[in-house]
């Protein structure tokens, strides 16, 4: 029989911190508009056991992700390839990890040490707790069509992958739902550099909605989808949190019709639960000579000017800016690659985990890094069972992953990227054969 526990931690700094996301700006917290969380689900069918936990932050580095994992298995007997940690990346939080692309930003500090050992206790008490509670449980899963929340951040008509996959959980005795963890990729950006509360964005809003509708014991755990190219950017109406509410709440909306179809059919608790974990080796790309930075710098500045002096609309201009800050980090990046300090950073990385956990009759794919979408589309093509890519699990890489064609035509993350063109496809193809071993489990 499966028995489900879920818990959520308050990570939220008790001080005011540097929050992570957007360079340039001294942007310490002001106060909290609401709180973060570390929320764990724990199943268990007395074969197997899986930990999921979600964090509002904006990404672990590789080896605090594997800690962690390695630290939450020690305190529960969970494998360490059943326990599976992603974070939402907001981009309201404090900073987590010291990257290279960041080194030549004054502003930009390092990651404070005492709110990390504060974080990353919270999230292994999260699971405990989720583990020690746990009691007899069923599951189903269900997807939505999501609509209106955002788009690839380059252009509306560009790749996009609107399915909301949903694991609902719920007590077999009273038929309550306990917990609902859902998977959309779409970056939690609604809020900008002028804010200055510490905010888990429209994930944040969507969940708050979600208990509103469900029921407050409904514990809602979001995993981010592979996002690396969608954002709200051209949704918004503004960056404020009444938007993040609005598009949370419009988030959340698909998600409780969703959820209302279900009918006792849908339910089970004979479930399959599995994990797998593939180091994969990884190289960086190499990056342009310092002047050819420094001309690809010099260009996107003047497409920025001319299109906020033409006066074009907020998704392009905010486009042109992002490139800006691309170019500024490989300009960075270009003078790091001289020294040697890249391949150092590159060594402390590699090679990366890819993990792949079971939940009956669906997958989790967990891609390290800001992974661009296509990579999740053409593995939900590939996989012989139904699989959701989750993003930034077991470690931000510096950057994102990106497609071949965006490494041709440039543009923020491209320039951004630390990784060589074939990575992604190489983390694809590994998580469809992890999601084919899997798939050969015959029974709970």
């Amino acid at each position: 029989m499966l028995k489900a526990g879920t818990a959520s931690i308050d990570i939220s700094p008790v001080t005011p911190m540097f929050l992570a996301g957007y360079p340039h700006v001294p942007r310490i917290s002001t106060g909290i508009h609401d709180p973060l969380y570390a929320t764990a689900l724990a199943l268990d069918n007395g074969k197997a056991a899986l930990i999921k936990v979600t964090v509002d932050i904006i990404c672990f580095n590789p080896p605090t992700a594997r800690d962690l994992r390695q630290r939450i298995a020690a305190a529960t007997g969970v494998t360490d390839a059943g326990v599976f940690v992603s974070c939402t990346h907001t981009h309201s939080g404090p900073i987590t990890t010291d990257t290279p692309n960041a080194k030549d930003d004054a502003v930009v500090p390092p990651c404070d040490p005492t709110y990390l050992a504060r974080l990353t206790a919270g999230v292994v008490d999260a699971a405990t707790q989720a583990w020690a509670k746990r009691a007899p449980a069923e599951i189903a899963w269900t997807s939505c069509a999501v609509d209106g929340v955002g788009c690839n951040r380059h252009r509306p008509d560009a790749p996009r992958d609107p399915e909301c996959g949903l694991l609902v959980v719920r007590s077999p005795q009273t038929r309550r739902l306990t917990a609902l963890s859902l998977v959309y990729g779409m970056h939690p950006t609604v809020l900008h550099e002028d804010s200055t509360l510490v905010s888990a964005d429209f994930p944040g809003c969507c969940r708050h909605y979600l208990g509103a509708r469900l029921g407050e014991d409904v514990t809602v755990l979001y995993d981010n989808g592979l996002c690396g190219n969608q954002s709200p950017r051209y949704h918004v109406r503004n960056q404020t949190f009444a938007e993040a509410e609005r598009l949370g709440n419009r988030l959340g909306e698909f998600i409780a019709q969703a959820v209302s179809t279900l009918t006792d059919a849908d339910f089970s608790d004979s479930v399959v639960l599995a994990g797998v974990l593939e180091a994969v080796a990884i190289e960086r790309r190499r990056f342009p000579t310092v002047t050819e930075a420094e001309t690809t710098l010099k260009h996107a500045r003047a497409e920025y000017a001319r299109l906020t002096a033409a006066g074009t609309p907020h998704g392009p201009v905010r486009t042109a800016e992002c490139a800006v800050f691309g170019a500024e980090e490989t300009l960075t990046l270009a003078r790091l690659q001289t020294t040697g300090e890249l391949d150092a950073a590159m060594k402390a990385c590699n090679p990366i985990d890819v993990q792949v956990v079971r939940i009956g009759d669906r997958c989790l794919a967990g891609f390290p890094c800001e992974t661009f979408v296509e990579y999740g589309l053409e593995l939900k093509l590939k996989t012989v069972m139904k699989t959701h890519p989750v993003t930034l699990v077991n470690g931000e890489l510096n950057g994102y992953i990106v497609t071949e064609d965006a490494y041709a035509k440039g543009g923020y993350e491209a320039w951004n990227s630390f990784f060589a063109p074939a990575v992604g496809a190489r983390l694809t193809a590994t998580a469809a054969r992890l999601v084919a071993k899997l798939a050969e489990i015959a029974s709970a």
